[in-house]
């Protein structure tokens, strides 16, 4: 899983996840694929990438209150849930379709 992964997941499915650094900052990915860190007030001496490897739990939330997400509330997801959330089973893929970067 790597921040693409993420990215697509709360892009396709209008969702935000959110997840703790080791900084002790949390990290929030919205619903544009953006990476957001509201305490960060400076260049950060981290690599938001290796920091996403080491994380283990995920808040999980419906980014608008739309008909769609009436009463769905934030949920945790585990490491190993989040992978079946995205579709990537861990093999990077999503969908049967491989990504390639040539």
């Amino acid at each position: 899983m790597n921040l693409a992964d993420l990215r697509r997941v709360t892009v396709k499915k209008r969702l935000r996840i959110h997840f703790n650094l080791s900084n002790g900052m949390e990290c929030v990915l919205n619903e544009h694929g953006m990476a957001q860190i509201p305490a960060l007030r400076a260049v950060p001496g981290f690599n938001l990438e290796e920091e996403l490897g080491n994380v283990q739990q995920f808040l999980v939330e419906p980014a608008a209150r739309e008909k769609d997400h009436a009463g769905t509330k934030p949920r945790s997801y585990s490491r190993s849930e989040m992978l079946g959330l995205i579709g990537t089973g861990g093999a990077g893929t999503e969908g049967g379709h491989e990504e390639h970067d040539e």
